[in-house]
């Protein structure tokens, strides 16, 4: 346990050193540019500590997390689902199948541009473009954790009579934990990209919609703000969270 301890101490020791190297290059770089279109480090966070004083990014950032929350819920929800169907059942994979290439390979803004024609610029057209957008890599990462199931560890499950929902949490879901957790990883690295789309596209608020007002005045030190803002939050999410519950879940392999 203490060396366990220990090599997390120096894993996070390590990121913040890495954080601390980017940040001065960064600084060092924006110096020698001497240009408004490429300002250093401090300049950038200066305007997000002014940005967060007057409330303008906290709120714009709570926006967009809002919307990133219901997409990634909606998006792993139903991938899931459906992973999980075409994964286990050969007649949905063939029947769901050509769809699912089809939303792979259509491109984020050809989808966007047609739920806001067709619904308008809602909210809700705005979640489910982005949702829908995520859906498909979710569902075929599912599929294929499924696919790679154990087949002798469900045998072994049939033998000793468990039922279905025995099988499902002690045989099927810790399989398909890393699979999950990839999704989860992929996802949220897609979808806030998708959402500052759908936000400089059709909405009055949040981030990418912030990026768009100062794109048009060639303000390049608060889009970096704003985006530097949010891709802090990520990287917390993915550190504070999402990394310790993926070691927790994978300690049944080490046993």
């Amino acid at each position: 346990m203490n060396r366990e301890a220990a090599d997390r101490g120096r894993a996070w020791l390590i990121r913040v050193l890495s954080i601390l190297v980017l940040l001065l290059v960064w600084e060092g770089a924006g110096r020698l540019a001497a240009s408004p279109l490429a300002p250093p480090a401090s300049t950038v966070l200066a305007v997000m500590a002014r940005e967060t004083a007057s409330g303008a990014l906290p709120h714009h950032v709570g926006i967009t997390l809002a919307r990133v929350a219901a997409s990634f819920l909606l998006a792993m929800g139903a991938g899931t689902a459906l992973g999980l169907a075409m994964g286990w059942w050969r007649t949905v994979d063939l029947w769901l199948d050509s769809a699912l290439l089809l939303l792979l390979n259509l491109p984020a803004l050809v989808l966007i541009v047609l739920l806001y024609v067709w619904f308008g610029l809602t909210e809700a057209a705005a979640i489910t473009a982005v949702a829908l957008n995520k859906l498909p890599t979710t569902a075929v990462t599912v599929r294929e954790g499924v696919r790679a199931l154990d087949a002798e560890l469900l045998e072994m499950g049939r033998v000793f009579r468990y039922g279905r929902a025995a099988t499902l949490r002690h045989i099927v879901l810790p399989q398909l934990l890393p699979y999950l957790f990839a999704a989860t990883r992929s996802g949220l690295a897609l979808i806030w990209k998708i959402v500052l789309v759908v936000e400089l596209l059709g909405r009055s608020d949040g981030v990418g919609f912030q990026i768009q007002v100062y794109f048009q005045l060639f303000d390049v030190a608060h889009i970096l703000a704003y985006a530097l803002a949010f891709i802090l939050i990520v990287q917390v999410i993915e550190w504070a969270a999402l990394q310790p519950l993926e070691r927790r879940a994978a300690r049944w392999r080490a046993s």
